[in-house]
């Protein structure tokens, strides 16, 4: 057997194309031939339905996204969902900000998955980046832009883009606007003119008459009016809610155990799920005798689907208990050839072949390589999300209505996917979004089985069902990030230049919209092959940025050491001069004590990275252990994301990021055999534990009043190519294959 995907694996993978662009070809397709007048009257009564689901006796709601009561209480609605990163505390600041609020009467919740909360200022972040013209978006009809987020059902969290879309598309504006209707009223109540009048902590002021007026007395009348499409915004200086550390929202009820995940979820007469699905990815349900879990008190059903089998009980373990029972076949649908070692077969046959399914770059490489260029060949292995919360999905389908509770990345998409397998209409159909134990893009509809599972066990039952993945059903069916490979080639004039770079790799899908090469070459060739196995592949903490963080930046450093260079003056050589990658690069240098001496048998290694917009410059002081594992003792870490909402929580984003980076280089790998995953839980596949975790970071933010870039992503890509050329300073030997484990001794 080869590794040839089958006809259905190859249609997932059409299916993944990136969020970007198939919600704007959805979307463009959608609106042609909807005139403006038909898209303004849909947005009219999306905006009335946003209106009726969340205002509640004496709340007026200003723009969908903010409701003020009369008692003085904001509520700000969040189309994104809290997987724990804390960018929900961050737009809470950007609007408060706006709106002058007093910060003790903000609360924030999570909107109804309902196309009346299609996240707009997603779309016009997305289009814009695509496009380049962010000032073409800002002017096309606020209705217009509203009906294609809603035809794209887009309520994504995802591609570090809260804060930097979302906050500023439409957070931001919303507070402002709101703000000016508020100071209008208060102007006409007072009969004093508006320039007289100031606001703060959600009162507006007249200071010559010393009267002032309360939001809450002024919201019913204030919510008549027609918003400002492009307020005004206040100048950084004024901040005093954004730029600061403020507590997060979310914690107090983490503390205290009061909030509720998709696995704490329960009401009455609920039954629990598991289930187990064809080991071998493309494989189908072939045969199962039901008896064995049937004689397991507690089970009362098991269900067969098209690849997989359920057992439904009155609990957790009584229903894994069956499911273990079982001894189910499954058909591996031609899949068993399939091989870790065989994919990388394959891929080397691509490249040898040379035929590039996308080609980026400028410049004449072939006649800048010359006769003898310098070559390494890098492997990267499918890596496995690891979220700390297991899949957790209840649903209820009664009188014709299917309810379904829990964590996901996009709740809209997933009460539309519903909607798709139950064959119910839409409105028939809810999604109730809940707070998420971890995900980085693991939990997106578009890439796992469960909202289908969950939603056909529910059709088919009379009582509420808890569906829920164990460790090991969870580990082997994952949505990786794929296996991968490049044959990087370059070379090196004897003025210790570049006059050549060559990156050709091999995965699934292009890399060219995700990663950014910042160095300044005579000319460079990015050349994608696309190869597709049997597994489901998806989005992965930083996307594409960690492969091609890890080949550029180690490759980079070998051609330093090739030309003699030291690999900090090596990248200087070749970025733009007065750049924000050589300001990063030069600051991560002087405080990493870059060129200084480190204690015996330690290395430092030097990585430069942007993606999402932010650049990322690391510094990894590490050793080797006598087992062959490397230690590593401090990283240093310089961030330009243009400017920080909250330094707190950059702050853990980019300490989580550096040691999800640091963990996946060591010791994580989704390795395959007989078409088949190996590993089956975390004992064999091993995260970073905090004896393993740096002893120290030193993070600092450049706020250089660039455009904002994301926080939540780009800590991740540089830690594995800093810590390969860490070891490389340390010890002589290179590491172009991933994860560092297997080439440990002992």
């Amino acid at each position: 057997m080869t590794d040839t995907p089958t006809a259905d694996s190859a249609a997932t993978q059409v299916k993944r194309k990136g969020v970007k662009r198939r919600a704007f070809l959805i979307g463009g397709v959608a609106i042609v031939g909807a005139g403006l007048f038909g898209i303004s009257i849909a947005d009219s009564n999306a905006a009335k339905d946003a209106k009726a689901r969340i205002a509640g006796k004496g709340e007026h709601v200003f723009a969908t996204w903010l409701k003020i009561g009369e008692d003085d209480s904001i509520t700000i609605y969040s189309p994104h969902t809290d997987i724990g990163q804390g960018s929900n505390t961050g737009l809470a600041q950007m609007l408060a900000e706006e709106l002058d609020a007093a910060w003790d009467q903000v609360r924030l919740v999570s909107a109804p998955a309902e196309p009346s909360f299609a996240n707009v200022g997603l779309g016009c972040g997305f289009l814009g980046e695509m496009t380049g013209q962010a000032a073409i978006v800002n002017g096309i009809p606020a209705s217009f832009l509203s009906f294609i987020a809603r035809q794209m059902s887009l309520q994504i969290t995802g591609g570090s883009t809260a804060l930097r879309f979302t906050g500023q598309q439409t957070f931001q504006k919303v507070g402002a606007a709101t703000r000016l209707a508020l100071i209008e009223t208060a102007a006409k109540r007072l009969n004093v003119p508006a320039a007289e009048l100031t606001t703060q902590d959600s009162t507006v002021i007249h200071a010559k008459s010393s009267r002032a007026l309360r939001y809450g007395e002024l919201a019913a009348e204030a919510a008549t009016l027609s918003l400002d499409n492009a307020p005004k915004l206040k100048d950084p200086a004024q901040y005093r809610l954004m730029r600061q550390s403020m507590q997060r929202l979310d914690i107090p009820a983490k503390v205290d155990g009061t909030a509720q995940y998709g696995m704490d979820f329960a009401v009455p007469d609920i039954r629990v799920a598991t289930i187990m699905a064809a080991p071998v990815r493309g494989g189908k349900l072939t045969s199962v005798d039901t008896a064995p879990a049937m004689a397991i008190k507690g089970v009362e059903k098991v269900i067969k689907l098209d690849d997989a089998v359920a057992v439904i009980a009155k609990g957790y373990w009584p229903a894994i208990s069956g499911l273990r029972a079982l001894s189910p076949s499954f058909s591996d649908g031609g899949n068993a050839g399939i091989s870790t070692a065989s994919i990388f077969t394959a891929h080397d046959a691509l490249i040898a072949r040379g035929k590039a399914d996308n080609e980026a770059g400028e410049g004449d490489v072939k006649a800048g390589l010359g006769a003898k260029p310098m070559e390494a060949k890098y492997q990267v292995p499918f890596l496995h999300h690891a979220m700390m919360e297991p899949f957790a999905l209840t649903a209820h389908f009664k009188d014709g209505k299917l309810n379904i509770w829990g964590g996901m990345q996009d709740p809209l998409a997933t009460k539309m996917a519903a909607v798709e397998v139950s064959g119910l209409d839409a409105d028939n159909v809810t999604f109730i979004p809940m707070i998420i134990g971890g995900s980085f893009g693991r939990r997106l509809p578009m890439y796992m089985e469960i909202v289908t599972q969950v939603t056909k066990l529910a059709m088919q039952l009379p009582y509420p069902v808890k569906l829920i993945w164990s460790r090991e059903e969870e580990v082997a069916q994952g949505a990786y990030r794929p296996q991968s490979s490049a044959v990087l080639t370059a070379s090196v004039t004897d003025k210790k230049r570049i006059a050549a770079y060559q990156n050709d790799y091999v995965q699934p899908e292009s890399a060219e919209d995700e990663t950014v090469f910042p160095y300044i070459l005579p000319a460079v060739s990015r050349r994608h092959f696309a190869h597709v196995s049997n597994q489901n592949t998806g989005a992965w903490r930083s996307v594409n940025s960690t492969q091609q963080g890890f080949y550029n930046e180690s490759f980079m450093d070998e051609l330093a050491h090739a030309a003699g260079e030291d690999p900090v003056v090596f990248r200087r050589n070749h970025l733009k001069a007065g750049s924000r990658h050589l300001r990063v690069l030069d600051e991560v240098a002087a405080r990493s004590g870059w060129g200084t001496p480190v204690p015996a048998g330690r290395g430092r290694g030097v990585a430069l990275v942007e993606s999402f917009k932010t650049i990322v410059a690391q510094v990894v002081e590490a050793s080797v252990g006598e087992d062959g594992m490397p230690k590593v003792h401090k990283v240093t870490t310089v961030v330009d994301a243009g400017s920080i909402v909250n330094p707190d929580a950059a702050m853990a984003q980019i300490e989580g990021g550096t040691i999800m980076g640091l963990s996946s280089a060591i010791g994580e790998a989704i390795t395959l055999d007989k078409g088949a995953v190996q590993q089956s839980n975390l004992s064999d596949y091993p995260l970073l534990t905090m004896a393993q975790s740096p002893l120290f970071q030193d993070i600092h933010f450049l706020n250089s009043g660039a455009p904002m870039g994301g926080i939540g992503e780009p800590g991740v890509p540089p830690a594995a190519p800093a810590l390969a050329n860490a070891l490389f300073a340390a010890t002589g030997k290179r590491v172009r294959n991933l994860p560092i484990k297997t080439q440990a001794k002992g």
